[in-house]
């Protein structure tokens, strides 16, 4: 399924309605990593700064979003407050060949599919990471998407991270932790480069200090494979300073405060969803 799906995206022209920040860095990862060519790839948006990016990596422009339809393979990589606009100025020109990819998040599948009722659907949550090649989308499939569209999916997304296909009633949970995540990361960064500086490190290197820490540290857990709870063991040493740190942010409810986050975050989501 995967060689299938690689000749597949190469061969097929994939369309984009917006390029900008998450729009930009999926074509910039396809093409980085050969997935497809510049000749397959065509895109709208009326940004002239996001026109000149694209101008400078040889994609096409179209005149317009009707222009784009004709590509098979097209995503909506628009903002959400943009989606019904977006919707409106492609309906007439979708048809049951057509499979349509929207990133934006909070649009229910429901949506789409009662604006583009005859296309293919695949609902995505990637996050900010997808900026730097380190993503992590979840995909949903709309009614009528098939397997062979998910495995394009996987792999059109895999071009700038990791994907994984989800159930759409878990969509509002990966918003809640991958799409929020980051930031509440960079706050853990951020903090850890504030315990360094109170500590009498210079601030440019407690930041790179903290940095390199969490990255190296994520790398291992994914790379190495290994439990978050074993590389912390790992650390650990009896009565030695990393334990001592350790019940300082049980103290403070470390744990409990970042599950909050992430159930927060996913209730908004839940919310937005349902306006």
């Amino acid at each position: 399924m995967t060689e299938l799906a690689k000749t597949r995206l190469a061969e097929s022209k994939l369309g984009f309605i917006g390029v900008g920040s998450m729009g930009g860095a999926i074509i910039r990862g396809l093409l980085a990593g050969g997935r497809v060519t510049r000749e397959n790839l065509v895109y709208y948006d009326p940004d002239p700064a996001r026109q000149a990016q694209m101008d400078e990596l040889g994609v096409e422009a179209a005149l317009d979003t009707a222009e784009v339809m004709h590509a098979p393979v097209v995503v909506l990589a628009v903002k959400p407050q943009v989606m019904p606009a977006v919707l409106a100025g492609v309906k007439e020109f979708a048809r049951p060949w057509h499979l349509m990819i929207s990133i934006a998040a909070g649009v229910p599948l429901q949506v789409l599919e009662a604006a583009l009722p005859e296309s293919r659907l695949i609902r995505v949550m990637p996050n900010a990471p997808t900026l730097v090649g380190a993503g992590m989308a979840a995909l949903a499939p709309g009614r009528g998407a098939t397997s062979e569209d998910l495995a394009l999916g996987l792999e059109l997304f895999g071009a700038v991270g990791q994907a994984v296909i989800i159930e759409e009633r878990l969509m509002d949970a990966v918003t809640g932790l991958s799409g929020s995540g980051p930031a509440f990361v960079a706050v853990f960064i951020e903090a850890l480069a504030d315990g360094g500086v109170k500590m009498g490190l210079p601030r440019p290197l407690a930041l790179t200090l903290a940095t390199q820490t969490v990255l190296g540290s994520a790398r291992l857990c994914l790379e190495e494979r290994l439990h978050p709870a074993l590389l912390k063991d790992m650390v650990t040493s009896p009565g030695g300073t990393t334990i001592a740190g350790l019940h300082a942010l049980e103290c403070s409810g470390f744990r409990g405060a970042v599950m909050d986050a992430v159930t927060a975050a996913a209730a908004r989501s839940k919310e937005l969803g349902q306006a």
